[in-house]
């Protein structure tokens, strides 16, 4: 009986949650909770039943005394559960800030040590309760940077504009030279909930206006240009690419000179292969979206079987780009892959 009570008490959880009218619930602690037991309950189950049965297979094969595959479950599972813990607790804590340094041949001279602070995907909603205090560290380091630019890379929210307001006097304070410039990511368009179109449309502009009233320069397939002296640099924003393909390369970049020093700003890396690169226009692209796949294990990315770039630097030609592994997440776990900001300092060669 106590073997089965927690898989009975999944199922049951499992068929609560598909009752619910949206895919990312209101409260967050339903979700969170649900993801937590599978850790702790499904995965280590089934990695124990597995073992328990190839150790069963392989004493009746080779006429041993024991089990071992028991004991292998067992060792495996505290293990997992160690894990779990550390993910849900201090690896969400472990906030780090990253230096990049990025050299050009061709950047303008006025521009050479110009210091951009990116973070990307907060999903605002998760930092409910002691998990304020993270996100109060992250907007700290980045006000603390001393950057001349602060750029965000979308996922601002988990599903609706309503979690953001409680964040408003927190946003609203971050500074730099020249600003905070945003783009949207998907989790922005409020596509994860169960309401009409016209709903929707209302929620995203929501989010759209939110951005704005904290004094963020929100790039919706646009682009500004700065300027030191006579030289000059274009920082570009496309909306997110794929699931909802909103981008629009061509309007981002009407009326730029093609020997104009570019930074793009787009949520989803797939698009550096898939059009951005290929352009040969886009000097520095930064990314998010991937959360670097929120864990990794003895240096292995399980996310690149989906995201060939997942998190880092990459470069091919002369083009650039960054992918941050974000300050926050839809489900607050992280082992292997810490939080970041990134200070990205553009250098000439």
């Amino acid at each position: 009986m106590l073997w089965w009570s927690p898989g009975l008490l999944m199922v049951v959880y499992t068929i609560y949650l598909g009752f619910l009218r949206n895919y990312i619930p209101d409260d967050m602690t339903v979700i969170n909770t649900y993801m937590f037991l599978v850790g702790l309950i499904v995965i280590p189950k089934a990695l124990a039943a597995i073992l328990s049965s190839g150790g069963w297979a392989w004493k009746r094969l080779r006429h041993t005394r024991h089990n071992w595959g028991n004991y292998a479950a067992l060792f495996l599972c505290l293990w997992m559960w160690l894990v779990l813990i550390y993910g849900f607790t201090r690896g969400i804590t472990n906030f780090k800030v990253r230096h990049v340094n990025v050299f050009f041949k061709d950047l303008p001279q006025s521009f050479d040590g110009y210091r951009i602070a990116q973070f990307s995907d907060a999903h605002l909603g998760t930092f409910d309760g002691w998990r304020y205090g993270v996100l109060q560290e992250a907007m700290d380091s980045l006000n603390t940077s001393n950057a001349d630019l602060i750029v965000f890379n979308g996922d601002i929210q988990n599903a609706k504009p309503q979690e953001l307001h409680r964040f408003n006097q927190l946003m609203s304070g971050l500074r730099a030279k020249n600003g905070v410039i945003s783009v949207l990511g998907n989790h922005d368009y409020s596509k994860y909930t169960e309401e009409e179109p016209s709903v929707e449309a209302r929620n995203r502009q929501a989010t759209i206006n939110t951005e704005c009233q904290w004094g963020w320069r929100l790039l919706n397939n646009e682009h500004v240009t700065l300027y030191r002296g006579q030289d000059s640099i274009v920082i570009a924003g496309e909306q997110n690419y794929a699931n909802p393909d909103s981008a629009d390369f061509q309007k981002t970049m009407h009326g730029v000179a093609d020997n104009a020093f570019v930074v793009l700003l787009q949520h989803d890396p797939k698009a550096w292969d898939d059009y951005i690169r290929p352009s040969n226009r886009i000097k520095l692209t930064l990314s998010g979206h991937t959360h670097g796949g929120q864990a990794t294990l003895f240096g292995l990315h399980f996310i690149r079987a989906v995201y060939k770039q997942d998190y880092g630097l990459f470069e091919e030609d002369g083009q650039f780009l960054y992918v941050s592994s974000g300050i926050g997440a839809l489900v607050p776990f992280r082992f292997g892959m810490p939080p970041e900001i990134a200070i990205i300092t553009l250098h000439r060669k």
